[in-house]
């Protein structure tokens, strides 16, 4: 298992660098910042490099261990790539607006939720019985609650890690998993106040490029995760992928030519094995040299086969009259 690969080239190309204009800017943030270029601070990548890794180790080893991530940013430029990064992980998001008291007061959310669910039924059974009138309420409030609920309807409970952009826009939600002691990964851009972030990223958080790598970073390592996870309970992963037809063809038709290549081997052996023995006369039982000479010349050339044979029966023919 390997985490998202990254570089500084990729952040620089996608503009993760530029911070806000210098009067626009929060001094907690001094730290990250590496200078400034016309009026605009220039944040110091070097540290983003490895405050990048440690929050991508944070994500996967939590989804390793089954846990939920949540990505927030109800801004408009982050609203489509949260919303597009979350899906592909298979995990939650919020990416239009943070309603008061998602994380601290999960129980009346859930009621939401239920209703959120209540609706989509009955809008999936075009909704009989009732007016056109009835129906275009139902289905305004449906996509009222679609918007704010529908990327945590399937959450279940509170997540295990928070993945902001913004930190200045999503306060609200910052507090709530501050509160409930649950862990956030937020991008940082020159403005924001990094007090109250277990794994700060210092980087813009407007630029689209920054926030799309940003995203598919924090997905892929989410992705790792599941996997290792999968492997640590001893699942297959492989098992589940079809292996190429045409491999399997190429390695069913060389087993059965290498198995009648090997059988007709053994029965040349075979066939050379027993020429001599069928040449040679059945001796008796005082003579227990001949066979002997005989399996000793098989694997000789033929020819030495052949002198090693007449020499056992001109022992076994001169034998009696000696006696």
């Amino acid at each position: 298992m390997a985490l998202p690969e990254f570089s500084m080239r990729q952040l620089l190309e996608a503009g993760a660098h530029f911070g806000h204009q210098t009067h626009r800017w929060n001094p907690k943030m001094e730290k990250y910042i590496f200078g400034s270029r016309s009026n605009i601070h220039i944040i110091d990548l070097s540290q983003t490099i490895p405050l990048l890794h440690q929050a991508l180790v944070k994500v996967r080893d939590v989804s390793a261990a089954g846990g939920r991530v949540l990505f927030v940013g109800t801004k408009r430029q982050a609203s489509d790539p949260v919303a597009a990064a979350a899906r592909r992980c298979a995990q939650y998001y919020v990416n239009h607006r943070w309603l008061g008291g998602t994380l601290t007061n999960w129980r009346t959310i859930s009621i939401s939720i239920a209703r959120l669910r209540e609706l989509e039924g009955v809008l999936a059974g075009e909704g009989e019985g009732r007016t056109k009138k009835e129906l275009l309420q139902l289905t305004r409030e449906r996509e009222k609650l679609e918007l704010s609920l529908g990327g945590i309807k399937n959450m279940g409970g509170i997540p295990d890690l928070m993945f902001v952009i913004d930190t200045n826009k999503e306060g609200i939600a910052i507090l709530e998993a501050r509160k409930l002691n649950i862990p956030v990964v937020a991008i940082l851009d020159t403005n924001c106040d990094p007090n109250g972030i277990s794994y700060p990223i210092p980087g813009n958080d407007d630029a689209a490029r920054a926030l799309q790598l940003y995203c598919d970073l924090i997905a892929d390592a989410v992705l790792d995760g599941l996997a290792q996870g999968q492997v640590a309970l001893g699942v297959d992963i492989g098992a589940s992928e079809e292996p190429s037809e045409p491999v399997l063809k190429m390695v069913a038709a060389e087993e059965p030519a290498a198995a009648s290549d090997a059988t007709a081997q053994t029965m040349a052996d075979v066939e050379v094995d027993q020429a001599p023995a069928a040449a040679a006369p059945a001796p008796e039982a005082p003579v227990a040299a001949a066979p002997a000479a005989v399996e000793e010349a098989q694997p000789e050339a033929p020819a030495e086969a052949q002198a090693a044979t007449d020499a056992a029966l001109d022992a076994v023919s001169d034998e009696p009259a000696a006696s």
